[in-house]
């Protein structure tokens, strides 16, 4: 299987030994990115300002192989705070996505100074 590496000065730059995303086995596969503003670094306040960046950084990778959020298929999603944050996050999600709906798992996890963090897989298209 040929595997390659998706890379976008749009999204924020890999912190680690990983790439934003990359193309195997017809899908996209991204890393999970956080609420970091591509240009200045900025973190907004709020699970809803710092879903849509983080949506926006998504989106960045996927647009570097033609593709946008309505090619997901599967979303991972960490909050910080979940029980707080939930109804929030999912009301912004809700916006930026169309039905049918990615599959989508969501936890509550211990983030660095983050909100909410989210990868996703998509699709290639033909």
């Amino acid at each position: 299987m040929t595997e390659n590496a998706v890379r976008t000065d749009r999204a924020p730059a890999p912190a680690g030994a990983y790439s934003q995303g990359v193309v195997a086995g017809g899908f996209l596969f991204t890393s999970g990115f956080g609420p970091q503003d591509p240009v200045d670094g900025a973190i907004a306040p709020s699970v809803g300002e710092q879903t849509t960046q983080v949506l926006a950084n998504i989106s960045a990778v996927l647009a570097e192989r033609g593709l946008t959020l309505d090619d997901v298929v599967k979303t991972t999603v960490h909050l910080e705070n979940l029980k707080a944050d939930f109804m929030e996050f999912d009301a912004v999600y809700e916006e930026h996505f169309s039905a049918p709906y990615p599959v989508r798992t969501t936890v509550g996890s211990d983030l660095a100074n983050i909100l909410v963090e989210i990868d996703v897989t998509a699709k290639l298209r033909d």
